[in-house]
């Protein structure tokens, strides 16, 4: 009994209280760069829950001292966060952890020129459509880590089409008759009882088509 005791107290760690995000947008050149390195994106995925790098270390069958480097790089750039310390026979060890779940690169990273950022104010439409694409992106990226990590089956469905308008009046007439046909059912189902659904409805200009 006195053995088990002590193999316990060996490994006896305390943490301090962190809330990890489930997903977090990439938004600094610095993290980017970073997480362009093929091991700490294992280093990542490994941090998912608290570890030290030594443990990390034997679970990617890398040397310590490396992956020692590759975490502390990701503390500096705000990837991971020390947690707390685990005592491991004489020695105490820092612990780590990934600062989110999943990571999501921002598009609008290298959207920094005037033009850009112009036409972003200027056409509320554009920057919407952005937006939503962003928030799309996002769902998609939490959905696949419920299905990796979870095991749960998705219930998904996307649906694209083309269409052809000729001019701005005819856009017009396509939108009018585009939601009077889809508003009826959102209105539908968006009152009765259930679990919730996003429902994303967008039409814009096919960009590979037009100069």
């Amino acid at each position: 009994m006195l053995a088990s005791v002590e193999a316990l107290t060996s490994f006896l760690f305390r943490t301090t209280i962190t809330f990890v995000k489930s997903i977090a947008e990439v938004t600094s050149t610095e993290a980017v760069q970073a997480m362009a390195h093929p091991m700490r994106l294992r280093i990542l995925a490994a941090l998912r829950e608290p570890g030290s790098a030594a443990g990390v270390a034997r679970e990617l069958g890398e040397p310590r001292q490396k992956v020692n480097y590759h975490v502390k790089e990701l503390e500096r750039v705000g990837l991971a966060h020390r947690v707390g310390e685990r005592r491991a026979g004489n020695l105490v060890e820092s612990l780590y952890q990934a600062t989110a779940a999943t990571y999501v690169v921002s598009p609008r990273l290298a959207w920094v020129d005037r033009p850009r950022i112009e036409a972003l104010a200027e056409q509320v439409a554009l920057e919407n459509l952005v937006a939503v694409g962003e928030r799309l992106q996002q769902a998609a990226a939490l959905l696949l880590d419920r299905a990796a990590f979870d095991g749960e089956k998705i219930a998904s469905a996307a649906v694209e089409a083309e269409v052809r308008l000729a001019d701005a009046a005819q856009r017009t007439a396509f939108l009018k008759e585009y939601m009077s046909a889809v508003g009826p059912i959102l209105k539908k189902y968006g009152d009765s009882q259930g679990d919730p659904y996003r429902v994303v409805l967008a039409v814009h200009p096919d960009p590979k088509e037009q100069s």
